[in-house]
């Protein structure tokens, strides 16, 4: 292959290489995926079967010139990061997210550490680097493992945000470690040496957190798609190199930067639109760490390598643990955070290579092969262990926590549902009662009454026509009574018209009720009856 090369340009070298590094992840990842295996997995495994010590696909000149990938995609996994740095979820979980973080980080540190000296019997300086290191974690394939099962949730949340100052705690932890290394090759330990990279990491953050502001005032409604897409990526290059001129990762930076623009905004479409970009610069990422790997170096670490893979293992789940026991969380977030903790990659790399440089060159060689040969390890078992925790939390779909919860809240739902039903019943029985209580009250009447009506009726015909005939005869009497009261026929002598009559006499007599009509002869008296 490297013959094939030698006939091409070195543009077309790039070129050809970029294309083959592509190919070989997406051929590989095919197989990972039957084996459910994540893709960083299938990445890193491609980059060792393409890279120099295997298949010698890809000149080791270009993986040489090819560092600038491994900042510009760190710069896009710490932006992707800081969308999760949401001033409303830090409220909810703050507290817990700092002491479940510093537990875990400094848990594996201090084992680390004290493994390397007490066991191995290194000096301090080393064993303090090396644990420092121990502290990172990957956020990259954490990240992208999250991204591809589309896990959501609670546990995913404070995942995230632990990882994300993980490195915060790293950085500040190696810091330390690195002035005290120097401190220990120079026979005296000066303040500058500590307070210098410390001072540095805080500018990268403020250079973050102005950068979101000023990202906020460029990005205007009115602006296209392209152009929303080409602002962000610029900024992001802009602050990576400026990390890079300061030494410093751009990992706080570029942090800081997507938690300002995503708490000054809310604006999520952006970041979606940025990680519909970033997947071939994650590939060529993971990739190019696999081709870095030289197999032959597992051998020089040998028992080191090893206990220094298991005990940051059991360091991470038992601080994550303990932490999170402290913190009183759900019972899933305590028992899978450490496994999802497992990975490292990026931060640690390069924290190795500055390390290499702090100490003398057998050591700096040990320290490079330890976390080289460790980080391939951990990025091959890293994602799969992050795919099972979130899978056994629930915060993947289908997982097994996720069936029981829904289990359980079928559950939960059929009882409210039974109880519900039991209610009603139980109200539909008063109803029931009530209204048989308003019949009862209401068929009393009616009983009364028709028994009142019952009563004539049961004594006949012959009883009511016996009943009217007596009333007949009362008004009869009554009648011929009233007739035996009043006078005679009054007689009146003189003729007088009946218009002048009524006239004259409705003075004196107040009630003259008028029994006859008056005859044809008007000149006849008439007869009255007087009352």
């Amino acid at each position: 292959m490297y013959e094939f090369y030698g006939n091409l340009s070195q543009v077309s070298v790039i070129l050809v290489s970029l294309s083959v590094i592509l190919f070989a992840g997406f051929l590989v990842t095919r197989v990972t995926k039957f084996f459910n295996l994540p893709n960083v997995s299938g990445f890193i495994i491609a980059g060792i079967l393409i890279g120099p010590y295997a298949g010698r696909l890809i000149p080791k000149e270009v993986i040489d010139g090819m560092d600038f990938v491994s900042d510009i995609a760190l710069a896009f996994i710490a932006f992707g990061v800081g969308r999760f740095f949401r001033v409303s979820a830090l409220k909810k979980t703050g507290k817990k997210v700092v002491i479940i973080t510093l537990l875990e980080s400094l848990t594996a540190g201090v084992l680390v550490s004290l493994m390397l000296r007490y066991v191995f019997h290194v000096s301090w300086t080393f064993a303090l680097v090396t644990g420092a290191i121990a502290t990172a974690t990957a956020p990259a394939s954490t990240l992208m493992t999250i991204r591809q099962y589309h896990a959501r949730g609670e546990f995913v949340d404070i995942l995230l945000q632990v990882v994300a100052m993980d490195d915060v705690v790293a950085l500040l932890a190696f810091s330390v470690a690195s002035s005290v290394a120097q401190a220990g090759q120079g026979g005296a330990m000066s303040w500058p040496d500590v307070y210098v990279p410390v001072l540095c990491n805080l500018a990268g953050i403020l250079l973050g957190l102005a950068g979101g502001f000023f990202l906020k005032r460029l990005l205007e409604p009115g602006r296209s798609k392209d152009n929303r897409l080409i602002l962000p990526v610029a900024m992001l290059l802009g602050l990576s190199g400026l990390c890079s001129a300061m030494d410093i990762s751009p990992l706080l930076s570029c942090m800081a930067f997507g938690g300002a623009f995503i708490n000054l905004t809310s604006d999520k479409k952006l970041f979606h639109q940025i990680d519909r970009f970033t997947p071939p610069i994650l590939s060529c990422f993971f990739i190019l760490s696999g081709m870095r790997l030289d197999v032959g170096a597992l051998r020089t670490a040998g028992v080191i390598g090893v206990a220094y893979f298991l005990v940051r293992i059991v360091g991470k789940y038992l601080g994550a643990y303990l932490g999170c026991a402290f913190c009183k969380t759900d019972w899933k977030v305590k028992r899978y955070l450490g496994v999802a903790l497992i990975p490292q990659a990026g931060v640690s790399i390069g924290l190795a290579v500055l390390g290499q440089r702090l100490l003398p060159e057998a050591m700096g060689n040990l320290l490079s092969t330890i976390i080289l040969s460790s980080s391939v390890l951990y990025e091959l078992v890293g994602p799969a262990s992050a795919r099972a925790a979130l899978f056994l939390s629930g915060a993947i779909p289908g997982g097994k926590a996720a069936e029981a919860s829904k289990a359980h809240e079928k559950a939960a739902e059929a009882s409210k549902a039974h109880e519900k039903d039991a209610e009603a019943s139980k109200a539909h029985e008063k109803d029931a009662e009530a209204s048989r209580a308003h019949g009862k009250a209401a068929e009393a009447p009616q009983a009364a009454g028709e028994e009142a009506k019952a009563k004539p009726e049961h004594t006949g015909k012959k009883h009511k026509k016996k009943a009217e005939s007596k009333n007949r005869k009362k008004e009869k009497k009554k009648s011929r009574r009233q007739e035996e009261k009043m006078p005679k026929e009054a007689v009146i002598a003189w003729k007088v018209p009946e218009k002048d009559l009524w006239s004259d006499h409705l003075s004196v007599v107040p009630r003259m009720i008028r029994r006859q009509t008056p005859s044809e002869n008007r000149g006849k008296p008439e007869k009255i009856w007087l009352k």
